[in-house]
């Protein structure tokens, strides 16, 4: 009497994930999460209609307010890109806000010698990946942990803001840098759109490229990336570099609008540009982010920022309100990651 072996349920019974439905799945629950991102912000502006109707259901008033709400989403927005790509590795950058303060001194400092703006651009961009270059070095290859890392730079990169500057507040003429706050193009400022063209080549650079899909696979598990053959410590120490060269954008945005250099410059925007990416979907555990998502939370943050100030909030209450935001945000994402089984492994990394 012949005898039937089945197969093991376990190996050819059980339900499997193919790697094309696994990112049709990802690809699936990054729309949702954008489009609830976008009915946020709609419902931000009715809030304001009800609260300020003499700003929000004006033509003019709205389209100026809006106006002045990417303007001064535009820096904080340009870090948040450089953050994204270091939370997605499983990274953390303390230090942006700092050294965004030292690139603002130092291109100030260098227009003081009667240099012109292509050299003050030149060395806020340098000053930023330079600063950048040092966390990725004590964080790649001196295996610094990242938190420790950047706070040392965040406290280090402030204080030598202020030796250069002598905690002076350090004005610039130069009329290119204020025209890119100042001058429009169909009635958008210079500064939004350089935002927007950093925030797309942000998105080519991690969605089409080779670099990006490293990222993602480093935040997800560094071991098997390195593994796979992945240079992790140097892709590692290129992303913090990325970030930092970002804060070198940032920084000239930032004396275009202030026409200025300072110490101060900068001070809280390591908060915001965290909470901006948790806000749009990155994992503070790495492995999962988009810059979409990112762009969404830096509107979102600071429409509500806008929306306290223009119904004249007191700043310490707006500062509460902000924290508690980024607390339910953290919360939200944890809820929504436990809630996919496909997404545990990661969160438990």
């Amino acid at each position: 009497m012949s005898t039937t072996i089945e197969p093991p349920v376990d190996v050819h019974d059980r339900p499997r994930v193919t790697a094309q439905g696994f990112w049709q799945r990802e690809g699936s629950d990054h729309a949702k999460r954008n489009l609830a991102l976008i009915g946020v912000l709609l419902l931000l502006l009715i809030i304001g209609m009800f609260t300020r109707p003499d700003i929000f259901l004006s033509g003019s008033g709205l389209w100026q307010n809006e106006v002045v709400v990417l303007s001064q989403a535009s820096s904080i927005g340009v870090i948040t890109v450089g953050m994204t790509f270091v939370i997605i590795a499983g990274g953390i950058d303390l230090s942006v806000g700092a050294i965004l303060a030292l690139a603002s001194v130092w291109c100030t400092t260098v227009a003081t010698q009667s240099y012109g703006p292509a050299v003050m651009v030149f060395a806020a961009l340098a000053v930023g990946a330079l600063a950048g270059l040092v966390n990725g070095v004590l964080i790649a290859y001196g295996r610094l942990v990242a938190f420790i890392a950047t706070l040392a730079m965040m406290v280090s990169a402030r204080g030598l803001a202020q030796n250069i500057s002598q905690s002076h507040t350090q004005i610039t003429n130069d009329p290119f840098i204020r025209s890119l706050a100042s001058d429009k193009i169909l009635g958008v400022p210079y500064i939004v759109l350089i935002f927007l063209v950093v925030t797309a080549l942000g998105w080519v650079l991690l969605n089409r490229t080779t670099f990006g899909r490293r990222t993602v696979a480093i935040g997800g598990n560094p071991e098997a990336s390195r593994l796979a053959g992945i240079n992790v410590r140097l892709q590692t120490m290129l992303l913090y570099v990325l970030s930092g060269l970002c804060c070198g954008i940032a920084a000239i945005m930032v004396v275009s609008q202030t026409w200025s250099g300072s110490n101060t410059n900068g001070e809280g925007y390591e908060l915001s540009a965290i909470a901006a990416a948790i806000i749009g979907g990155t994992l503070l555990t790495g492995g999962r982010g988009t810059i979409v998502g990112s762009l969404l939370g830096v509107l979102i943050f600071s429409q509500i920022t806008n929306l306290f100030i223009v119904n004249g909030l007191p700043l310490d209450i707006q500062r509460v309100i902000n924290g508690g935001i980024i607390v339910v945000a953290v919360l939200v994402q944890q809820f929504r990651v436990g809630s996919f089984p496909f997404l545990k492994r990661t969160a438990a990394k």
